[in-house]
């Protein structure tokens, strides 16, 4: 294997390409998908954090018998928040901070393709976001449960404004994931560099590429099940009122055929993440490269095949059960190819034990034991059985822990020094994982036990002497061992921002494009676009063009000096944002709201379509 033909010397300037653009008001305005990405980044580990403390509340309240830590009411918001801040603030977000900093960088582009709406993206998330969770300060956060399900949500059982947050936060977050979805399918399409065939691709472009389009069909499902609620609630409609004839299973049908895409989702950016990570420290290319493109795709397609298997308790019927039952292993044997292949990769290879390699290899493991789990609720007998318990609560944290937190935590030591310039701490890393992987693997799975010997899903405490104490007490332990392990990585990640040591442009000499430039990357990324002749260019000589490569490795020089047009920063895709959440927020305080927050949108969205995207060329 050829040696990277891109210098990797030190650095000497390893903040230099922002510094010229520091303030807050800089960061509201900017278009650039790097600090785009970084926003994403540090507002979803913030949120991650919440999500968190939420689930540690929880475990305070079920480590023992009968315990009234926190009121019953309390627990059914926290548990709800908990779920929602996860899935929707956290995981998404985390990996669409991957999306933004990455994507351009990878295919050889300068930017995104509409800069603006990625920055719009963003503001509609961090107000959603907002918007959601501050009602647990005031304990009226929702309180249905993450899956909303109706008529426990609807108005007659849920009178106060708990799920009002939620339905409108919720469609809210989903004007954000859409914009995020068209915006990356049309970079991805348009804007890859000469010679960046779709199969030379890096398998995280590939499987966020995958995402795109599967959040384009999901979200709309869960939009309309929202608007129905929505209507429901503030306008009398009878969408989900059985008195007058509506199904509640309309509900969950529309809930699950966005809920089980979502899974994935949730999971392929990490897929994509560990892809990129297990071929850097094993040494060798990927193994199986376009069976490993072929199986995501597939992935994406069979995920929203799959949904009833959620429902295989309301009665659908031996036919759709068995539908669906082998629609749900048949999906497992694209999951099973990607496991195949990682250890292929790693197998023979000169494996490089660093803590990203680590979180990789631990994805690996953990989302083994999810899907072997999941694939035993293919059969509805078993999940008539499971469903509802605490078993359940294992594979899906097995699934979305394991799996999807595990390999963004791979992603993040993996790129932190393309990000910032700087590596983050290895011993203090090591101690990460290990605290990491020894605390969930504590905290969850016991509850394949306890959910097996019947502890049912969302209950505030319980009795002694029913096998659930122990189960529950080790559970605990684990989660405060999970909180020992986030502390590390928060210290570590504010400590190597500052002090870390210089990372170089290629510090793992890895094989893709994004680290022939310098780190962290110049604001306009490449300053000659790169030909590229092969899926790993650092490594198997695919940078055609040396001169290229040697003009994009240099430093510390600007957009202007190089006669590079970059895009206005603007404060309107920030003011449409805002209109779209006070908007929204009229329908629960004052309906003059609605026509404030239509007219700041409307008035934001006409100048930013009306104002040019660049400076004009002379």
């Amino acid at each position: 294997m050829a040696s990277t033909a891109i210098p990797t010397q030190a650095a000497p300037h390893a903040t230099a390409p922002y510094a010229e653009k520091s303030g807050v008001w800089s960061w509201l305005t900017t278009v650039d998908h790097k600090r785009i990405g970084l926003l994403y980044l540090y507002t979803a580990l913030v949120f991650f954090i919440i999500g968190g403390l939420e689930a540690e509340l929880l475990r305070i309240q079920l480590q023992g018998p009968n315990r009234h830590f926190v009121s019953a009411e309390l627990y059914n918001q926290l548990f709800t928040m908990h779920g929602t801040t996860m899935i929707f603030l956290a995981v998404m977000p985390l990996s669409a901070a991957f999306f933004n900093f990455l994507i351009p960088l990878q295919i050889g582009a300068r930017d995104v393709a509409f800069p603006r709406l990625n920055a719009f993206s963003y503001w509609v998330y961090l107000f959603g976001g907002i918007f959601i969770t501050l009602p647990i300060l005031f304990q009226v956060a929702p309180n249905g449960g993450w899956f909303g399900y109706v008529p426990l949500t609807t108005k007659a059982y849920s009178p106060g404004v708990n799920i009002d947050f939620w339905v409108i936060g919720l469609l809210v977050l989903g004007v954000s994931s859409l914009a995020a979805a068209f915006n990356f399918i049309t970079t991805i399409i348009n804007l890859r560099t000469p010679g960046m065939t779709l199969m030379r691709m890096p398998m995280f472009t590939w499987m966020s590429f995958v995402v795109m389009f599967m959040l384009i069909l999901a979200f709309p499902v869960i939009t309309i099940a929202l608007v129905f609620l929505l209507f429901d609630r503030f306008f009398g409609t009878n969408f989900y009122t059985i008195t007058a004839g509506a199904d509640p299973l309309l509900w969950q049908h529309l809930f699950w055929i966005f809920g089980h895409p979502e899974v994935y989702i949730l999971i392929l950016p990490a897929f994509g993440l560990v892809s990129e990570v297990l071929p850097t420290y094993s040494g060798k290319p990927l193994f199986g490269y376009p069976v490993m493109v072929y199986s995501g795709i597939l992935i994406g397609v069979l995920g929203f095949g799959v949904w009833a298997h959620h429902m295989f308790a309301v009665g659908l019927g031996p036919i759709a059960d068995s539908v669906f039952a082998l629609s749900t292993l048949l999906i497992g044997i694209p999951t099973g190819v990607k496991i195949f292949n990682w250890l292929a990769t790693m197998a023979q290879g000169s494996i490089r034990y660093t803590t990203s390699m680590m979180f990789g290899i631990g994805l690996v493991a953990l989302f083994i034991i999810g899907g072997i789990s999941g694939i035993m609720h293919a059969s509805p007998p078993a999940d008539l059985q499971q469903t509802d318990t605490y078993f359940i609560v294992a594979h899906f944290h097995y699934v979305l822990f394991g799996g999807s937190i595990m390999g963004i935590f791979a992603g993040i030591y993996n790129y932190f020094p393309k990000i910032t310039g700087r590596l983050m701490n290895e011993p203090l890393g090591r101690w990460h994982f290990w605290t990491n992987f020894v605390g969930m693997n504590l905290t969850f799975f016991p509850m394949h036990f306890s959910g097996m010997l019947g502890m049912p899903r969302r209950i505030y405490t319980y009795d002694a002497g029913q096998g659930w104490d122990s189960y529950n007490l080790i559970s605990s332990i684990g989660a405060y061992i999970l909180v020992v392990a986030t502390l590390i990585f928060v210290y570590n990640f504010f400590m190597s921002r500052k002090r870390g040591a210089i990372a170089g442009p290629n510090p793992w000499n890895a094989g893709t494009l994004e680290w022939s430039i310098p780190s962290p990357p110049p604001e306009y990324n490449f300053a000659v676009l790169p030909y590229v002749t092969s899926r790993y260019p650092l490594w198997e000589g695919g940078e055609a063009d040396a001169e290229s490569a040697r003009i994009n490795s240099q430093e510390g020089r600007s957009a202007e000096e190089l006669g590079i047009v970059l895009p206005y920063s603007t404060i309107k895709p920030l003011l449409v944002a805002l209109g779209l959440i006070v908007m929204f927020s009229g329908l629960m305080i004052t309906h003059a709201l609605i026509f404030i927050g239509a007219a700041i949108l409307v008035g934001s969205l006409y100048s930013w379509l009306l104002s040019p995207l660049e400076p004009e060329h002379h």
